[in-house]
């Protein structure tokens, strides 16, 4: 967890000077989100180092410059009728001559969207999806001694209608440098796993990823150390190779733990890797990760198990913003949002439907959690994202009408990005205990929109055959399954009949159903070793008893926790009013509904309604 005395006191340090005088090994990561400089809209140059900017506007990020705008009509309803637009951010910093020796790292945890970077003029390059995290190496293109280098960043998110929610516009998620040695561990570059838990011990399986950039060959050890809360290291483990320059090792080692404590719902325990690099006696790089000892699985016949204990899961689907204050979301506030999740009886989160911020995931793992981690909501062909309000527009095909929405998207960048954009999810994200499943889409297969099939009513032969479905979901669930097979992969589903029947259902290893309750008893005796799970529900009582007395069913995600920003009605609305808490985090009655469901302690609450007004 990135601890908010920390985040305050690098402020300090940053506005002093951007970077201290210490070697890579006292210093590996330093947040770099204070004194930017901002423009709202495009310009000719601002690449350039020398470029004017000083009438620009001063800010630290997370910045969302979408929130700040006005809300009007010309606007699209399904971003909540506020504007995008191109914006520029430069940032400035001077690097002394003693770390000419060192490699820097600059990562972005999320920019919305079409980001492209410069390094004193060089260009490193451009990141569509404007929710994935990413980097690059700053080191060729660096200057040392009294000048000045220059980041400079594009965002380009003039396209405004190209989601089904609010999406935020800017450098909204936080920025991270890492000064390294040549040889270092690699970023995302350690994954941990526990293959092996009985109640007197557990395995717990190590393997790193190193780059050597030096020009020498050189003997290289790994000392890896697994420390318990109270900060007592109770196992380690070591491994040694002689190491060739320009190449990559992974080391791999298994580490056995003592009398695990075991990371669970109602205690979220966790330890700490500290990973050691060492050329001898020289410490090359340092790394400490955050991860949890627990075992799970999904029964077809029993449902869901988190350490050998059955457990149903109790979820709901939250989106990237909050309400006023857009996508820049502190973490205090996700811990808030969280805590009222709590409160409700809720012990799972959906990240609907994209890769979350990394202090969204930090926050599952301490509070415990369990969480469905989601990585699209279209492929290769876009969705409808509606301009005047949802579902106000017209579709008579292929003939030119014009129509009230937009299916512009991530599927402008899906067939080069996919496999990029899924694997990095993974590896920025496999070490959160709190991660059950993997999901590689929401609501693909929706009837006709983008998809369509000759065998049903309403076919719309423009679009594209839905068996292609198919094969992409294989992709997908491959490109997972090559950096993290520990956990199954899912999707979210919405018309279940047709994905049986083109095989998309088959693919997966626990079948999402999206308000497809009706189809569970039914397809629990046609496929007898499913393993499903409702990835999208409504609040019905009816929805909750088809999980609660049904075994095989291990749990439900709402839709959805908490009010959001877009997929919104006719203007001057501007947000989506499906949630248990109101954009304002202020509980609605249907929260102490859910309460009475979904906890054991004794409660009462008394609402009423105007009946003129249902």
């Amino acid at each position: 967890m990135r601890k908010s005395f920390t985040i305050s006191l690098l402020s300090i340090i940053l506005f002093i000077t951007f970077f201290p005088q210490v070697s890579a090994q006292d210093l590996r990561q330093q947040l770099i989100d204070f004194d930017w400089s901002f423009h709202l809209g495009d310009l000719m140059g601002a690449s350039n180092p020398g470029y004017d900017d000083s009438n620009w506007r001063k800010l630290n990020l997370p910045h969302d410059w979408s929130v700040e705008g006005e809300f009007g009509y010309d606007n699209a309803s399904g971003t909540g009728y506020l504007p995008g637009g191109i914006g520029w951010y430069r940032k400035e910093f001077v690097l002394s001559d003693n770390l000419k020796d060192k490699q820097f790292i600059i990562q972005f945890d999320g920019v919305y969207e079409n980001s492209e970077v410069w390094i004193n003029g060089n260009y490193l390059g451009k990141r569509p999806f404007g929710f994935i995290s990413f980097y690059y190496d700053l080191t060729p293109y660096l200057k040392f001694g009294e000048k000045e280098n220059i980041i400079a960043v594009r965002v380009d998110n003039s396209n405004v209608a190209d989601s089904r929610w609010y999406t935020g516009s800017g450098i909204y998620r936080h920025v991270w440098l890492f000064t390294k040695n040549k040889i270092h561990i690699q970023n995302w570059g350690t994954a941990v796993t526990t293959p092996k838990i009985n109640e007197n011990s557990a395995d717990v399986r190590i393997v790193s990823s190193v780059a050597n950039n030096a020009d020498q060959n050189t003997n290289l050890k790994l000392l890896s150390k697994i420390i318990d809360e109270a900060g007592n290291i109770i196992s380690k483990g070591t491994s040694e190779i002689k190491f060739q320059p320009d190449t990559e090792y992974e080391f791999d080692q298994t580490i056995e733990v003592s009398n695990p404590k075991l990371w669970s719902i109602e205690n979220p325990y966790q330890y700490t890797l500290v990973n050691e690099l060492y050329d001898g006696t020289l410490l090359l790089d340092k790394e400490e990760i955050k991860f949890g000892i627990r075992s799970f699985q999904f029964d077809a016949v029993k449902g869901f198990f988190l350490n050998g204990e059955n457990l149903k899961i109790k979820g709901v689907c939250l989106h990237n913003d909050a309400g006023a204050l857009g996508s820049a979301v502190p973490e205090r506030e996700w811990r808030r949002r969280l805590e009222l999740m709590k409160e409700m009886g809720a012990n799972g989160i959906r990240t609907s439907h994209n890769p979350p911020s990394p202090e969204l995931l930090d926050l599952c793992d301490e509070m415990g959690f369990i969480v469905m981690d989601e990585a699209f909501d279209e492929w290769e062909v876009g969705k409808k994202k509606w301009i005047k309000g949802r579902n106000v527009g017209f579709d008579k095909g292929a003939s030119g009408v014009e129509m009230y929405y937009s299916q512009r998207g991530y599927s402008d960048f899906f067939t080069e990005w996919a496999k990029r954009d899924i694997q990095d999810m993974v590896r920025r994200d496999r070490n959160h205990p709190s991660i059950i499943l993997w999901s590689i889409g929401n609501e693909i297969d929706y009837p006709n929109d983008p998809y369509s099939d000759p065998s049903r009513d309403n076919y719309k032969p423009w679009r594209p055959p839905a068996y292609k479905l198919t094969e992409i979901a294989r992709n997908l669930s491959d490109y997972i399954k090559e950096i993290d097979t520990t956990r199954p992969v899912t999707a979210a589903l919405a018309n279940i009949p047709l994905s049986n029947e083109i095989g998309y259902s088959a693919v997966l290893d626990v079948v999402g159903y999206n308000y497809q309750e009706k189809f569970y008893a039914n397809d629990r005796k046609e496929f007898p070793d499913r393993k499903m799970i409702g990835s999208e529900n409504g609040d019905a009582l009816e929805a909750w008893l088809a999980v609660r007395d049904n075994d095989y069913m291990p749990g439900q995600f709402l839709w959805t926790g908490i009010d959001y920003l877009g997929e919104a009605g006719e203007f001057p609305n501007r947000s989506n009013a499906a949630g248990l808490v109101d954009i304002n985090d202020f509980k609605k009655p249907i929260f102490y509904y859910r309460q009475s469901l979904w906890t054991d302690k004794p409660m009462v609450y008394i609402a009423s309604i105007d009946p003129e007004k249902q």
